[in-house]
């Protein structure tokens, strides 16, 4: 079997690592890769956005199976357009998607089938959301509608910094196009925590549940980030509110896209916030998440290639989906900077030096000269396994301690609510 991974950070280096495990897998492509994928993979130079050149791709390469790691390509509408060339592709379609793209359109199908979730109002006027902030004050939330790699959501814990958020969003166009609306929500308090779901347009068989860590520095510090580090399984999710998610928030999600015309295939992630009324919805992403696919996968005894046919072909029910016993955690080592202006460039030495049995997840890394340099913000995720969190922990600061490259910034309390618990 010939596959074609499609994207270039540490979610889509950790899904080329659990694909090569199959024996059904021969070859495995990506595109456009990086350089720890490029030990696993052959690294293509086409862009994630790139949909028809990635279909010529694969029509010229006989791909038989295509993976999509980011939203990007998901919501420009990839998959359309591959199984309208009769191409077999894992993720959700352009319309389905939109439960990422648009955070209004999400907050809006919850509103209407009454899944739990924040109380909201979205503007596309810039002075009806002041006006809005000013009438309701903070603390609240204030999101870009669509995409911004992560970092389009503000905690704005007075109302200075709400007012701010809505003018560097709106005014300013600090995201593009993304900011074209704003979702203003209620300021939950509670555990977070991420649950990433296989889902084959009727059955919804949830991983298993990781939390994740946004802010840039310890303790919960900084500016937003796409994630500084994950562990799983997260224990603040107990079987009992395991029941309660699919009952009242996955299942009725998955029927709710179906009512609209949006059949849901592929990975559903919900990102929820476990408040004193019950868990409810922060976010959904229509994709694996990132870093919350490191730890994750790590646990994962199956073949995922089993598993994504098995949502392809609409079998989920009745596929077995087995888990290893222990924990996983993943540190992210990312640029100085990060999530502002950084550098790259930046030689990164160490990483034959990483004890056994710790996995090195290349994020934004590329190869120039014979050397792997740092070429983003989050530059890499070490992942560790653990008979317990406090094992896994220890084992990937044991890696991380090991690696080093110019300004690199990392949180030290990855795992450590759940230690602390």
């Amino acid at each position: 079997m010939k596959i074609l991974v499609v994207g270039s950070g540490g979610r889509e280096h950790a899904l080329v690592w659990k694909l090569r495990q199959s024996p059904r897998v021969k070859e495995i492509f990506c595109a456009p890769g990086n350089a720890g994928m490029a030990n696993l993979a052959v690294c293509v130079n086409i862009a994630a956005a790139d949909i028809n050149g990635l279909l010529d791709f694969a029509k010229q390469e006989q791909i038989d199976l295509t993976v999509v790691g980011p939203e990007i390509p998901l919501t420009n509408g990839i998959v359309d357009l591959f199984e309208k060339e009769g191409l077999k592709i894992f993720g959700p379609s352009r319309a389905a998607a939109e439960i990422e793209g648009s955070k209004a359109m999400a907050k809006d199908l919850m509103a209407k089938y009454h899944i739990p979730t924040a109380r909201y109002a979205t503007f596309d006027n810039a002075a009806e959301a002041r006006a809005y902030v000013q009438k309701y004050g903070a603390p609240c939330v204030i999101k870009a509608d669509g995409l911004a790699a992560g970092k389009g959501v503000i905690v704005a814990e007075d109302l200075e910094t709400a007012l701010a958020a809505v003018d560097m969003i709106m005014a300013e166009r600090a995201f593009g196009r993304a900011g074209d609306k704003v979702v203003i929500e209620e300021y939950l308090q509670g555990e977070e925590v991420s649950v990433l779901a296989f889902v084959d347009g009727e059955t919804v068989v949830p991983m298993v549940a990781a939390q994740d860590h946004k802010r840039a520095g310890d303790q919960d510090t900084g500016p937003n980030t796409g994630g500084m580090g994950a562990y799983a399984p997260a224990p603040v999710y107990t079987p009992e509110l395991a029941d309660k998610v699919l009952k009242d928030i996955l299942y009725p999600t998955v029927r709710a896209m179906a009512a609209e015309g949006r059949h849901y295939r592929g990975v559903l992630y919900a990102g929820l916030m476990v408040t004193p009324e019950g868990p409810k919805v922060l976010e959904f992403n229509a994709r694996f998440g990132d870093p919350e696919t490191q730890p994750v996968l790590a646990l994962l005894k199956t073949d995922l290639v089993d598993i994504i046919e098995a949502v392809l072909e609409g079998r989920l029910a009745r596929q077995p989906i087995v888990w290893q016993e222990g924990a996983a955690v993943c540190v992210v080592m990312a640029a100085g900077g990060y999530p502002g202006k950084y550098e790259t460039g930046q030689a990164i030495k160490g990483l034959e030096r990483v004890p056994d049995g710790v996995q090195v997840f290349h994020a934004g890394t590329a190869r120039r000269d014979g050397k792997i340099v740092t070429n983003g913000g989050r530059v890499l995720g070490v992942t560790a396994l653990g008979r317990d969190i406090p094992e896994a922990i220890r084992r990937a600061y044991q890696g991380v301690a090991a690696i080093e490259f110019a300004g690199a910034h990392y949180r030290t309390d990855i795992g450590q609510k759940a230690v602390n618990r």
